[in-house]
């Protein structure tokens, strides 16, 4: 009987010492899986953070009466003008590309990519219609569909962020 108690004793001590072995493998793992969850939530929020500071710059600098932006035809696509600026506009432009390219990367759903495509091209658009015309006559139609854009990407951004939805217009 001894020589059993001792075998039994060894091994539950074993398989005890197995276990919690196991358990801290598996809470070190869930560890750095919520750790590198935060991290790329971090850089996510930033990169979002980013496009739309430079999108809103572009904005801002399109808006100008003193701006100089003339409109060529898109080479793809027969319906859309594309708007190039002068040396003063040159970095907000630079500014939004690298932004848009930032998100392009680091987001994980279609859908945030796509709504970041299309607040490209709506605030494009009012950039071309700026080529032609004064600040106060661009088409209010085209800032309508800038921000649906805008808050489309937002609710996108926000669903990839794990943030709830908000309710209403932004």
């Amino acid at each position: 009987m001894d020589a059993a108690g001792t075998v039994a004793t060894a091994a539950a001590t074993l398989v005890g010492v197995l276990l919690g072995g196991w358990l801290t493998v598996w809470n070190q793992d869930r560890i750095s899986r919520r750790d590198a969850a935060r991290h790329w939530r971090d850089i996510r929020l930033a990169a979002y953070r980013d496009f739309l500071s430079a999108y809103r710059g572009y904005l801002a600098f399109v808006q100008d009466p003193d701006s100089k932006i003339t409109a060529v035809p898109h080479p793809s696509r027969a319906d859309e003008l594309m708007p190039y600026f002068d040396e003063d506009g040159r970095p907000y432009r630079e500014k939004l590309e690298g932004a848009r390219m930032a998100v392009t990367l680091v987001s994980q759903n279609p859908a945030t990519r796509d709504a970041v495509f299309l607040v490209m091209r709506r605030v494009r658009a009012i950039a071309a219609a700026r080529a032609t015309q004064s600040p106060g006559d661009v088409p209010n139609a085209l800032f309508v569909g800038l921000f649906a854009a805008h808050n489309a990407f937002v609710s996108a951004a926000r669903i990839e962020l794990g943030l709830p939805e908000m309710a209403g217009d932004l």
